[in-house]
C-alpha cells in the first residue's frame, strides 16, 4: 500500500530537496499552461526548514500521455488524495500565480470544509478571487481559435518566443494551456458569507498587468491580508528582483509561523 501511495506522490508532487526535518511545507500550483519545475527549483533558495512540493498536473511533463482534468474538483480530489496524511503531518503554506491562485483558494476551502485542515500561510499572485465581478465579467479564452489564442498568448508574455514562433512546439504547448483555461473558464465559487480561515493572505501582482480585484481575496481569512503590487506584467514573477523578493516574503512569513506554530 504505501508503494502505491508514494508512486501516486511522485507523480502528482515535484520535491527536488526532500527535507523531512522541515517545519513546513510550501505547496505550489502551476499557473495556466506551467508544469512542477518552475517552483520547485524554489528549493534551492530556500532554507530547509521549508519543504517545497510542486505540483504536476496531467498533460505534462512526465504525465504528458494523460488526459487533462476537465474541472477544479478533478484537480482538488487529486491533489488531497496523495497530500493528505501529509497534511496532517505538519504545518503546509500555499502558492498559486493566476490559475494557480484560483486553485489555491479551491483547495483551501475544500480542505477546510471537508477536513477541517488550515494552511499557516496562502500566497496568491496575478489573479482576481473567483468570486469577484471582475473574474465573473472576465472574457473567456479557452474557446478562441488556434490563432486567435496564440495572438492572446503573445499580448500577455512568459511564454518563450522560440515555442510561440515554432508551429510543432506551439501544437504541443497550446492545448495544455486551453485545457487549463478551461477549468478556469467554468469554475464557480460562491463569495465567502464569513471568513473561512484565520491565517495570514499575502496577495502579489504585476504593476503593468491587467488590473485584477486583489481586495477580494481579503474575504476569505479573517487573518492578516497584505497586498504587494510589483513591476512588470502578467509574469512579473519570473523576472529576478521579483522572484528574490517574494521568496524573501515568503521565507520571513513562514519562519515567523513556525515560532507561532511551536
Amino acid at each position: 500500500m504505501w508503494n502505491i501511495l508514494s508512486r501516486g506522490m511522485d507523480k502528482v508532487i515535484t520535491c527536488f530537496n526532500k527535507c523531512p526535518d522541515a517545519s513546513v511545507r510550501l505547496i505550489c500550483f502551476p499557473w495556466a499552461g506551467g508544469g512542477s519545475i518552475h517552483y520547485a527549483r524554489w528549493a534551492k533558495t530556500l532554507t530547509n526548514s521549508i519543504e517545497v512540493y510542486s505540483v504536476r498536473l496531467p498533460g505534462r511533463e512526465g504525465r504528458a500521455k494523460e488526459p487533462f482534468f476537465q474541472n477544479m474538483q478533478e484537480i482538488i480530489d487529486e491533489v488531497i488524495g496523495v497530500l493528505l496524511s501529509h497534511l496532517k503531518e505538519k504545518p503546509f503554506a500555499l502558492f498559486g500565480h493566476s490559475f494557480g491562485a484560483m486553485t489555491c483558494f479551491a483547495f483551501a476551502e475544500h480542505l477546510k470544509k471537508v477536513y477541517n485542515l488550515e494552511p499557516i500561510h496562502v500566497f496568491l499572485s496575478g489573479a482576481s478571487a473567483p468570486y469577484s465581478e471582475t473574474r465573473l465579467q472576465a472574457p473567456t479564452r479557452s474557446h478562441l481559435s488556434d490563432q486567435d489564442f496564440l495572438v492572446w498568448v503573445t499580448s500577455i508574455g512568459g511564454t518563450p518566443p522560440e515555442i510561440l514562433a515554432n508551429a510543432e512546439l506551439a501544437k504541443l504547448f497550446l492545448p495544455v494551456l486551453k485545457a487549463d483555461l478551461y477549468v478556469v473558464d467554468n469554475y464557480r465559487c460562491s463569495r465567502p458569507s464569513t471568513p473561512f480561515l484565520s491565517c495570514p493572505v499575502s496577495c502579489f501582482d504585476g504593476k503593468e498587468d491587467v488590473p485584477h480585484d486583489l481586495q477580494a481575496w481579503k474575504e476569505m481569512t479573517s487573518g492578516d491580508f497584505t497586498v504587494q503590487m510589483l513591476p512588470g506584467s502578467h509574469f512579473y514573477l519570473k523576472e529576478e528582483a521579483n522572484e528574490k523578493y517574494i521568496l524573501d516574503h515568503i521565507t520571513k512569513h513562514l519562519e515567523t509561523a513556525e515560532m507561532d506554530y511551536l
